[in-house]
């Protein structure tokens, strides 16, 4: 049995759902694509997939197969289009997860230059400001921030940015400005319970350190909701300069306690664990980090 035939021809029941699919994709006869597939259970030791009147459907193991053949299969692509010196040139699909706000912001706006260079890939953008199981979901590559607490997965950092306390024009009106990190605990603060956000916010100003415990009315798991609610005159927050930059372009919030620095917010590149970054997850890394960081020389392919 040709191995990688049998995982292709696997992959493709998988993801058609069925026997007769997978085998007009292959150009062959069903009772080959069956056959096929009991071989490989048979050599396998293991049942792949459950049969029954409503389809097929893979068990457990069935699934981890999956996942790591469709892997094995991109990879000796690559490695064809390697070999023939067409390493440039990207086909098929990258699948993404990205925090909702920030590629809202500053990835899908510039996605058309990323597609005309490379016109037969496609994109799939999952938006989740959570951070989702990159094998479970089929990602290929994840852009996160803050602390990588998870030493098993392969991260590269590709740009940081400040964080700072800010709000509205109009709320600093009626409340006041705080001109110490103190004074933020008189004030409403729209707080971030998602990832590594809070309401323990540490401040520095040369060797002093102040840590303050903010307090809100108002918790949001998700980065659009702080914006709406600071952009209504809720309260401030604290927040990176990614997450505001056309307002704070534009007036529309202003910072505050300029002269004290919280930690900078690090974005990664992050791939599914024991998987080696595909060239197309690679080139779009790239990508981004040169949206971010246009003096950075990109990194070879």
């Amino acid at each position: 049995m040709d191995r990688l035939a049998a995982m292709e021809t696997y992959v493709y029941v998988v993801e058609t759902g069925s026997f007769s699919a997978a085998a007009r994709r292959l150009r062959i006869g069903q009772p080959a694509v069956s056959k096929i597939v009991a071989q490989l259970e048979e050599r396998l030791s293991v049942r792949l997939l459950l049969r029954s009147t409503r389809g097929l459907t893979p068990t457990e193991a069935g699934l981890a197969y999956f996942e790591r053949a469709k892997r094995a299969i991109e990879e000796a692509n690559e490695a064809d289009l390697a070999a023939r010196g067409a390493g440039t040139g990207l086909t098929g699909t990258l699948r993404i997860c990205a925090a909702v706000t920030f590629t809202r912001l500053h990835v899908l706006p510039h996605l058309g230059a990323f597609l005309e260079m490379h016109p037969d890939l496609n994109i799939d953008v999952v938006l989740d400001d959570r951070n989702v199981n990159l094998v479970e979901e089929g990602i290929d590559v994840a852009l996160r921030m803050g602390a990588m607490n998870d030493s098993g997965l392969t991260a590269r950092k590709i740009g940081e940015c400040r964080r700072l306390v800010l709000g509205t024009p109009d709320y600093f009106q009626r409340f006041g400005e705080p001109q110490s990190p103190i004074d933020l605990m008189s004030h409403q603060a729209v707080v971030y319970s998602q990832g590594g956000g809070g309401a323990n916010w540490l401040f520095r100003q040369g060797s002093t350190e102040q840590s303050i415990t903010v307090s809100g009315r108002i918790r949001v798991t998700a980065a659009e909701g702080i914006r709406t609610a600071v952009l209504a005159g809720l309260g401030l927050t604290l927040s990176s300069e990614w997450m505001f930059a056309p307002e704070m372009a534009s007036g529309e919030v202003r910072t505050v306690l300029d002269g004290w620095h919280l930690p900078n917010l690090d974005l990664w590149a992050v791939f599914p664990t024991g998987r080696m970054a595909s060239a197309k997850a690679r080139a779009f890394i790239n990508f981004v980090e040169q949206l971010l960081n246009p003096q950075v020389d990109p990194v070879p392919q």
